[in-house]
């Protein structure tokens, strides 16, 4: 039999050494172990009946009768044999043996204490022992006839407990029983079935009975309700029904832990039998109850266990529940971080799981971020959602060089290079350059874009460049017109400082960043005989930058390399030209030509702004091509007005123009000329009477005109005339107006400076003489005059005027016109 038992015990063990809590996706609240050592000691020879808690010991009650005190870890420090109360931390010690059986024992809260030595026990009575003279015991009923008690439980001033009729709360103030709480199921043994109770706090009782729990608050009654009444009473807050028979109770914050024992229909033989007892923490409604988890414990023999053989007690403060069953004892406690990362790993939930441990690091005790991150990257690895496992090892391997390298080396053995190079870090830390090299052959071995997108945000650094060099060299052998590698190429003998073969490649390639390497890098000097390419690829640019940079490269060489290019030499002579109208004069007869035959809108403008190119060979190509109004212009420069007027009337037909140059030249031989032409020809003089009023008299024209000519628009043109006549009297008549106002405000001012006094002192002196002005004895006396120009005479020092007007002048300002040196003032006394 013992053999069987034996077995038996490590089949249950082998199922789980904890509790088995169901499959889901819930997470479990509560976390469970066996406590073992000395508890399976004791279960191996006897089966547990009961247990209470205190802080850090258990006290355990058998079926034979033995009591066993436990630390926290099932380890057995002391055995008892009969009722006994004992101290933990004190020598204090009693018991005694009683003539009738024991049920349950309860002693008061405080018996530490000198004056509350008080305890309880139940069986057919509710006995209560107090501590009385000389030490002794003396014990008193305080309720009997209705049953066994069975169970007990004292909080503060009040002792609950239940019998066969129901639960009664009794106040130890006033000595008085507040309620009486009957059990509802009366169908049920109350042996088998028994009630369970606890305290939540000092005002707040649970009762579990059958599958009713009932939260009952125990309140003060108002003085004017008591009576003959206790003065308090007790309120049911909160009932409801559970799904199965409930074992035990305890209290978790706001919720409650419930033991229930679980009866079901056997699928073999479909009869009931015994399940796994659940543990059960649910949140109190006031006519309800919602579950919050709810978890299946394998205990041992659970298969032949009752109702009445399981128990739950708790230990206050530390969140820890005991499960009891006859062979077996069970703690359940509350998981912690540790337990719930567990969890989310147990669950796969890997990205969560690493989340948790970030924000708890400081409280984890078990788990580690790096052993978390890297657990998840393997799982993403498994699942074949690479890039994803990639980009996480940013965030999980930070700055270790190792596990980095160790990383890259598992992506090559998978074949998956390609998904972590994005995320390879390229400062602090930097990897061994071999890494990277490795990362670059895999793309030029597959993907030429990725490898040139590589090179190009990568620092050059990072790996070997010749290698890369070299392998890139080896590819275009094979492709050699491949436009991706010859760029790459570039880039690679930039960072290699071979700028001279870059530029070959660029310019081969026509790439935009050819310039700004030429710059960068200051490449005039391998430009030399590159400037037609440059100029070919982007002419702007290339002008632009050879203005910019003339010192560097001389303006002879390029019109020099341009010469077999007289299109682009015409292009950078004429911004050159833009720019400076005298840098290139030796090239300003050359232009002549250039523009001629590359842009002639722009020769006209070239001919009047410069003042290099010679005139004859410029009017030579002009005549040469037909260009009138070239042609026109360089004849007026040239002095020859007449045929430029006389090429304007025959060649343009233009009388608008020929009126326009006449007026530009200001001429009157040349208004002649423009009237002999137009005075056979109607729309020339029209054109000429509606312009020439304000140069020429009209009737000059007008005496000309032969009679009976019939010229159109003849009248308006007329009345234009007209109007231009009284236009230039009102003109004249208003300048008239504007010159004498002026004339009189500038008289007037001129009589109020001149009236104004001029201040002598003995500091003037005689301009003539250049003795002070003012005699050193003022008694005496003198004559000096003082002119407007505020120069200063003796009377006698001033030459005798020759003319019979008397007005004197300044000899020092003026002598022969009146003006401001004339006198203004003479003292005398």
């Amino acid at each position: 039999m013992a053999e069987a038992e034996e077995k038996e015990t490590r089949s249950n063990e082998e199922s789980t050494d904890e509790s088995e809590e169901d499959e889901s996706e819930e997470e479990p609240k509560l976390k469970y172990e066996r406590l073992s050592n000395g508890v399976t000691e004791i279960l191996q020879k006897d089966a547990a009946s009961c247990m209470t808690v205190h802080e850090k010991f258990l006290a355990l009650g058998t079926h034979y009768g033995k009591v066993y005190l436990l630390d926290v870890q099932g380890n057995i420090t002391q055995k008892f044999d009969v009722v006994q109360v004992f101290g933990l931390y004190s020598a204090e010690e009693f018991h005694e043996t009683f003539d009738c059986p024991i049920k349950i024992v309860a002693v008061h809260p405080h018996f530490v204490r000198s004056h509350f030595k008080q305890f309880v026990t139940g069986g057919k009575k509710l006995l209560l022992y107090e501590r009385g003279w000389m030490n002794r015991w003396k014990p008193s009923v305080l309720h009997e006839g209705e049953g066994n008690i069975r169970n007990v439980k004292w909080r503060g001033h009040l002792i609950a407990w239940a019998n066969n009729m129901g639960v009664k709360i009794l106040d130890m103030i006033s000595k008085q029983r507040i309620t009486n709480v009957p059990r509802d199921d009366i169908s049920l043994r109350p042996d088998m079935y028994p009630c369970s109770l606890c305290w939540k706090d000092n005002l707040t009782l649970i009762i579990g009975w059958g599958n009713s729990v009932k939260i009952c608050s125990v309140k003060e009654r108002h003085a004017s309700e008591m009576r003959d009444l206790p003065n308090r009473y007790v309120e049911i807050v909160f009932q409801f029904e559970t799904e199965f028979h409930i074992s035990g109770l305890a209290p978790l914050c706001d919720q409650l832990v419930v033991l229930s024992y679980v009866k079901e229909i056997s699928e073999k033989t479909e009869v009931e039998c015994c399940a796994r007892p659940r543990l059960d923490i649910v949140q109190p409604l006031p006519e309800s109850c919602e579950e919050i988890s709810s978890d299946a414990l394998t205990v041992r023999g659970f298969q032949e266990n009752e109702c009445r053989d399981y128990h739950l007690e708790y230990s206050e403060g530390e969140s820890l529940f005991y499960i009891i069953s006859p062979r077996d004892v069970v703690v359940a406690k509350e998981r912690d971080q540790d337990d719930h990362i567990d969890w989310l790993l147990e669950k796969k939930k890997y990205e969560e799981a690493l989340m948790a441990a970030e924000i708890s690091q400081k409280t984890i005790k078990k788990h580690k971020i790096l052993d978390i991150g890297l657990a998840y990257i393997n799982h993403l690895v498994e699942r074949e959602e690479y890039d994803q496992a990639a980009r996480k090892c940013q965030k999980i391997l930070g700055k270790n060089t190792e596990l980095w390298e160790f990383e890259v080396y598992k992506f090559k053995e998978i074949g998956q290079l390609k998904a972590i190079s994005h995320y390879l870090p390229r400062r602090d830390p930097v990897l061994k350059p071999l890494i990277y090299e490795m990362v670059l052959h895999e793309f030029l071995e597959s993907d030429y874009e990725g490898f040139a997108t590589l090179i190009k945000e990568w620092p050059g650094d990072l790996y070997n460049n010749t290698i890369i060099v070299q392998a890139v060299v080896d590819h275009l052998k094979k492709d050699p017109q491949n436009r991706t590698l010859l760029r790459t190429l570039a880039e690679l003998y930039t960072y290699d400082q071979r700028y001279g073969k870059a530029l070959e490649i660029y310019l081969t390639l026509r790439h935009k960043d050819v310039f700004q390497l030429i710059h960068k890098h200051n490449l005039f000097s391998s430009i030399r005989d590159k400037i037609v390419l440059l100029m070919d690829f982007d002419t702007e640019k290339a002008v632009d930058m050879l203005l910019d940079n003339e010192d560097k490269i001389s303006i002879d060489r390029v019109v020099e390399e341009l010469e077999n290019r007289p299109e682009l030499q015409h292009v950078y002579l004429h911004k050159l030209f833009k720019r400076d109208h005298h840098k290139g004069q030796r090239y300003h007869e050359k232009q002549i030509s250039l523009y001629a035959e590359y842009d002639r809108p722009n020769l006209l403008p070239f001919l009047r702004d410069s003042t290099h190119c010679p005139l004859e060979k410029a009017l030579e190509i002009c005549q040469q091509r037909n260009f009138v109004e070239e042609t026109v212009y360089l004849l007026s420069r040239m002095g020859n007005s007449r045929s430029a007027l006389k090429m304007i009337m025959e060649e343009l037909h233009d009388v608008d123009k020929a009126i326009e140059f006449a007026k530009e030249q200001d001429d009157g031989e040349l208004w002649e000329d423009l009237i002999l032409y137009s005075i056979d020809k109607p729309p020339f003089i029209t054109g000429l009477l509606n312009n020439i009023g304000t140069h020429v008299d009209p009737i000059l024209l007008i005496h000309r005109i032969k009679e009976g000519m019939e010229i159109p628009n003849l009248r308006d043109s007329l009345v234009k005339i007209l109007q231009d006549y009284n236009l230039q009297i009102l003109l004249r008549e208003g300048c008239k107006k504007i010159l004498v106002a002026d004339s009189l405000s500038l008289l007037k001012k001129m009589h109020r400076t001149q009236m104004k006094g001029v201040l002598v002192d003995e500091e003037n002196i005689c301009e003539s003489c250049l003795s002070p002005i003012l005699p050193s004895d003022a008694s005496k006396s003198f004559n000096v005059v003082v002119f407007h120009c505020r120069h200063m005479f003796h009377k006698e020092c001033l030459p005798v005027s020759n003319t019979v007007s008397p007005v004197q002048f300044c000899n020092i300002c003026s002598a022969k016109h009146r003006g401001p040196g004339s006198a203004i003032l003479e003292m005398k006394k």
